[in-house]
C-alpha cells in the first residue's frame, strides 16, 4: 500500500495553501513533513485524510481516496487537542475505538495495554480534563493507535511532552513502523525528524523546496560541520579559510565549513595553539538545511 500525492494544490479564495505537491510514500515508512508555520503542513494532512478537498490534484491510499470506505484503516494525531474533558480516559478510549470498528472487549484490553506501556494505568477512571498537557498528548496519541490503523497521520505529535515522554512516544513510533504501519509526521523537532525519518519534504509557503531520502538531502547541501572544544580562545577560527558560520559554545566552538577538505587544515593549524580536547567532523544536520533553505529559525 502506498501513499500517494500527485500534483495537489488547494487555494482558499486567493490565497493557495499548497501549490502542486506530489509526494509518493511506501507502506512501512516513517516520512517527515517540515515546515514554518502556515508552510502547509496541516493542510495537506487534512486533504490526505480528506476532510477537505484539494483545488486540484489527487492523493489516493493502495489507490483509493480516503473516506468513509477506508477510514477505519488510518489513524489521525491532530496538533490541537480534540479530547473530551469531562469524559473519563477509559470510556473515551474505548468510545473512539468503537466509532473506528473495534468491539468493546477488545477496545477496552489495548487501551489498557497502552495505559500501562505508557506507565499511567491508573488515568483509566480519571477526566482526560484533570490531565496535564503533556499526559493529555498521551492519551490522545492512544486515541490514534488504538485500532491499529495501516497508516497514521501525527501532527506535532511530541508538542508539550517532557524528554521521558519524548521517549516513550518515539519508541512507540519505531515499534508501529516495525508492524508494518507507514506514518507521516510533522514537528518542529528537527532532531527528531532525523532520528525516526529515512525521507522527507520541507515545505515553504506550500511549495516542496526539498524532498528525498535525508542521507542524500545532507550528501547534496556539502557543508561540513566541526565541533571544538579546547580550553583557549578560538574565535581567531571565524575569519579562517572556509569557515562559513561560527557559534560560540561554553567548551569551545562549532564551526560550518565549506567543504571537508578545510577541516584538515583548521585541525593543523588549531593544534599549534594548545591542546585540543575535542575535535569532530560532523555530517551538517538538519536544522542547518532547513535554516538556510527555508531563512526561518525555530526556538
Amino acid at each position: 500500500m502506498t501513499l500517494k500525492i500527485q500534483e495537489i494544490t488547494k487555494q482558499f479564495g486567493r490565497f493557495t495553501a499548497v501549490k502542486q505537491l506530489s509526494l509518493e510514500i511506501e507502506k512501512g515508512s516513517i516520512f517527515g513533513m517540515l515546515g514554518a508555520n502556515g508552510a502547509g503542513k496541516t493542510t495537506t494532512f487534512r486533504m490526505i485524510l480528506g476532510l477537505i478537498e484539494p483545488t486540484a490534484g489527487e492523493i489516493t491510499w493502495d489507490g483509493k481516496p480516503i473516506g468513509y470506505t477506508n477510514s477505519a484503516q488510518v489513524g489521525y494525531l491532530p496538533e490541537e487537542r480534540g479530547l473530551y474533558p469531562k469524559l473519563k480516559t477509559g470510556e473515551q478510549l474505548v468510545y473512539l475505538a468503537r466509532l473506528r470498528g473495534m468491539d468493546k472487549a477488545d477496545a477496552e484490553k489495548e487501551a489498557k495495554a497502552w495505559l500501562e506501556r505508557f506507565n499511567v494505568p491508573e488515568y483509566w477512571d480519571k477526566k482526560v480534563g484533570d490531565l496535564s498537557k503533556g499526559n493529555q498528548q498521551k492519551i490522545q496519541f492512544i486515541a490514534s493507535v488504538i485500532h491499529k490503523p495501516e497508516l497514521l497521520i501525527l501532527d506535532e505529535p511530541f508538542s508539550g511532552l517532557d524528554p521521558v515522554n519524548v521517549e516513550l512516544l518515539k519508541n512507540a513510533v519505531h515499534d508501529l513502523r516495525k508492524e508494518g504501519t507507514t506514518i507521516v509526521f510533522s514537528s518542529h523537532r528537527m532532531e527528531h525528524v532525523e532520528e525516526l525519518c529515512e525521507n522527507l519534504c520541507i515545505l515553504q509557503h506550500g511549495e516542496a523546496i526539498v524532498k528525498g531520502k535525508l542521507k542524500e538531502i545532507k550528501r547534496s547541501f556539502g557543508k561540513k560541520n566541526i565541533v571544538i572544544h579546547a580550553d583557549y580562545d578560538l574565535s581567531f577560527l571565524k575569519e579562517y579559510p572556509g569557515v562559513v558560520k561560527m557559534k560560540e559554545v561554553t567548551e569551545g566552538v562549532h564551526l560550518q565549513i565549506s567543504k571537508e577538505e578545510d577541516a584538515r587544515l583548521i585541525l593543523e593549524d588549531t593544534v599549534k595553539h594548545g591542546f585540543i580536547r575535542k575535535f569532530e567532523l560532523e555530517e551538517p544536520s538538519l536544522q542547518d538545511i532547513f535554516i538556510e533553505k527555508v531563512g526561518a529559525r525555530y526556538e
